[in-house]
């Protein structure tokens, strides 16, 4: 029977930290949005180094393992990258109020996710000792590589985007003016009380620390509150007990995912394709090289309580083909996909419960 103190007090840290996520999601699209025009790059390629880096799902994985839980750590990283494409960015789209449009960095780094994807699936469907611990240690090296290459990215400063994208018309000083409006005076600009001349010396006094500060406030938050909604989302699952590879895929991931999802949300409506996509490529990269390389070398395929089946694998590449597709060819359909994605994510979630995991 569960323990009404332990149900009452997670609950009330599972709100408390919701409220924390949606500040530090506020401030995080924001600034990341600033800090990617002023520097010159794609909004994306800074979404991959910060939102979409899954920070609270490695906290996750870590703990599961030294506490022998592996069922639930793999669980954890199939279900989130599940729901980072089926849940997160199906809302991302939903949301977006005008014409959405991908850039070139947006379409390369969905390939990229897709080629990743297509490689760990099969071998995450057969684990054995040799296997895993090769694989497990390609996926590590490759992540470093993944890191590179972005930071690489950053370095140059060169990547564009093709006409019409989000940063095409973010070459000019202008902009950046208006970017700097974007924080915390979104509700000041809309008011007729506000001279348009009262504003100008705040704008010119933000400096680019201080957006970059700001962005790393926000990302801290995000974490913070992703790693207290994952712990007690653990502990109230916990009490009336659960099949840790369901949990994991289910629960939990809902739980680790929601930063993603409201970062997906608010991206979406404030029209920040670049986020949108980099939420969903960086989140899912970061979890099947990092987090499963770091798991595949830690169990060697032997886990505590069972592992995915192929079925939940079929889920994940099929919702990864979905999301490359969009961003490649599905723009004037973002909304009817979003749908689609949404509602075959809250059935994947049904059957799981009900059919999936015992096929």
């Amino acid at each position: 029977m569960a323990n009404a103190d332990i149900v009452a007090f997670n609950i009330a840290a599972f709100i408390a930290a919701l409220f924390l996520l949606e500040a530090g999601a506020d401030k995080f699209i924001d600034h990341t949005a600033i800090v990617a025009r002023r520097i010159g790059v794609s909004q994306a390629i800074v979404g991959l180094l910060t939102a979409g880096a899954e920070w609270e799902e490695l906290v996750v994985v870590v703990a599961s393992l030294s506490r022998n839980r592996s069922s639930l750590a793999v669980g954890n990283v199939i279900g989130s990258a599940i729901s980072n494409l089926l849940g997160a960015f199906s809302i991302g789209l939903l949301t977006h109020r005008q014409g959405i449009e991908f850039d070139f960095s947006a379409r390369v780094y969905s390939c990229l996710l897709l080629v990743v994807t297509t490689l760990v699936a099969p071998v995450t469907a057969f684990p054995g000792r040799i296997l895993w611990v090769v694989s497990g240690s390609v996926l590590l090296v490759g992540f470093a590589l993944y890191l590179i290459s972005v930071a690489w990215a950053i370095h140059r400063g060169r990547i564009s985007a093709p006409e019409g994208s989000d940063s095409e018309s973010d070459d000019g000083s202008s902009d950046d003016d208006d970017d700097d409006d974007e924080v915390g005076n979104r509700s000041h600009d809309a008011s007729p009380l506000l001279a348009p001349e009262a504003s100008t010396p705040q704008r010119h006094s933000r400096a680019l620390g201080f957006h970059i500060i700001w962005l790393g406030c926000g990302l801290l938050a995000i974490c913070l509150a992703g790693y207290v909604l994952s712990h007690a989302a653990t502990s109230l699952t916990g009490q009336f007990g659960l099949s840790d590879v369901v949990f994991g895929i289910i629960v939990l991931s809902l739980a680790t995912t929601l930063p993603e999802k409201l970062i997906a949300a608010m991206s979406g409506y404030r029209g920040h394709s670049g986020i949108l996509v980099a939420n969903s490529v960086g989140s899912n990269i970061f979890l099947l090289t990092l987090c499963m390389g770091i798991v595949m070398v830690q169990t060697k395929g032997d886990f505590n309580a069972g592992t995915v089946n192929v079925v939940e694998l079929w889920v994940l590449w099929g919702a990864t083909v979905g999301f490359t597709f969009t961003v490649f060819f599905g723009a004037k359909w973002s909304r009817y996909i979003g749908g689609l994605m949404l509602v075959a994510y809250m059935a994947f979630i049904v059957l799981e419960f009900t059919i999936i995991h015992h096929a």
